[in-house]
């Protein structure tokens, strides 16, 4: 592959840095909910589109990139390499979804005003880019030389996976962070913000402020995240390429995403259950990898599967007004929706056989004789045990019920029963003399 090829995709992405920096971003403001899904779709349609290049690349071997080899020593086609970038950078952004849970406790325990917060995210991404594009290739480097190094990743994104699904976010307490104990040890850092800047003066020392430190802070978390999702990428492509241009491509949206996403994230609490799936497949599928290998347009189906079902559940079974996502973990998330799942499903079978039964009641009904009646009462009686408006339907009928009931019993006992003669009406006696007036 040549060098040509590296060089034109880097300053591609330098170009759009700048441009984003001194153009669209001169200024620091804060950045609004549509602004951000705008900027959003546009990395979204930029990522995609350049799969459509990587097709044409690989399919005609432009600057010699299909000199790459696959996993069973075959050339990549355009079509096996476009898939295999795709569902990267599918992974990528995916996993990205913890770092912006991680940026918004941090911004939220540092207070860094939502105008600078870009800025930030900004040289966060492009630190991020840097520190990727080394572990990417000290990554390739020792698959290439230790082909057992693919157990070590699988094993790792096994672990990672377990460990995510048992563990529960509590409340972050930043001062104790490794990152943040070390810089205010040996860097001199101020107490206060110097609007976006990173160092100030005071009483002429230099001082890196609170802004610098929140930089480190989010630099060291894209690093552990990295620890998980570089070799979640192995794992769908070999090709140093494709590796970085997929994370490039994830990492560049992620900012966008974060303020889209930052503050609505936690209505979607099935997406890291979904996540913890996603990692525990990619981990099995680099370890069965010497003895079955699982095609990329199977991983990717499962990929997006599994994604897309996050976000159902999410929707089916929203998390409650007061919870918070810090409070549980994704195996209670996921005990929590399979119990709200099993009710759901309860009620669609109670309505289905419910109305069932009242459809049979109507030709039944038509036939002469009482049968239909029975048989829309049992109806009734199956959508009542869950269903309130059955309930007052099935109540209704058993109130008329018992007035028709009583109302027949009097009806009788006053068949049965003469009617009481009346009493005789005493006649008034005349007055007597002495009562006359004289």
């Amino acid at each position: 592959m040549t060098v040509w090829l590296w060089i034109g995709f880097l300053a591609f992405i330098l170009v759009m840095l700048m441009l984003d920096l001194l153009v669209v971003n001169r200024k620091a403001h804060t950045v609004k909910a549509t602004e951000s899904l705008v900027w959003t779709g546009v990395c979204v349609v930029l990522a995609l589109s350049f799969s459509v290049a990587v097709y044409f690349m690989y399919e005609h071997n432009l600057f010699g990139v299909a000199e790459q080899r696959g996993a069973g020593g075959e050339l990549l086609s355009g079509k096996a390499a476009a898939m295999q970038y795709v569902t990267g950078w599918m992974v990528e952004y995916a996993l990205s979804l913890d770092n912006i849970m991680i940026f918004a406790i941090v911004f939220s325990y540092f207070q860094v005003r939502p105008e600078y917060q870009h800025r930030v995210l900004f040289w966060g991404v492009f630190g991020a880019l840097v520190m990727r594009g080394i572990m990417i290739a000290a990554g390739a480097a020792l698959l290439t030389k230790f082909h057992w190094m693919i157990y070590v990743f699988g094993v790792i994104l096994l672990i990672t996976a377990a460990k995510l699904l048992v563990t529960r976010e509590e409340s972050t307490d930043l001062s104790r962070n490794l990152i943040v104990r070390l810089t205010r040890r040996f860097l001199p850092v101020s107490h206060s913000f110097d609007g976006e800047r990173f160092f100030t003066v005071e009483n002429g020392r230099r001082l890196a402020t609170p802004m610098f430190v929140v930089l480190l802070v989010v630099e060291f978390t894209d690093v552990i995240f990295a620890v998980d999702s570089i070799p979640a990428i192995f794992a769908i492509t070999r090709d140093p390429f494709l590796v970085f241009t997929s994370n490039v491509f994830a990492i560049m949206g992620l900012r966008s995403l974060y303020f889209a996403l930052s503050s609505v994230l936690h209505h979607f609490r099935y997406v890291k259950t979904s996540l913890v799936f996603v990692l525990a497949f990619i981990g099995v599928k680099m370890i069965i990898e010497p003895w079955y290998q699982i095609n990329t347009g199977a991983s990717l189906a499962v990929v997006g599967g599994l994604l897309a079902t996050g976000l159902l559940a999410s929707l089916m079974v929203p998390a409650p007004p007061e919870a918070s996502p810090h409070e549980t973990a994704p195996l209670d998330d996921l005990a929590d929706f399979a119990e709200k799942a099993w009710k759901r499903m309860r009620r669609v079978v109670i309505l289905v056989i419910g109305v069932t039964l009242l459809l049979i009641a109507i030709p039944i009904a038509i036939i002469p004789g009482p049968g239909g009646i029975p048989v829309a009462i049992l109806g009734l009686a199956v959508l009542a045990t869950e269903f309130i408006w059955a309930r007052k339907i099935l109540k209704k009928m058993k109130t008329k019920a018992e007035d028709l009931r009583d109302a027949a019993k009097r009806m009788v006992g006053m068949k049965q029963t003469k009617p009481a003669e009346p009493p005789a009406t005493p006649t008034p006696e005349p007055p007597s003399r002495e009562d006359e007036p004289r």
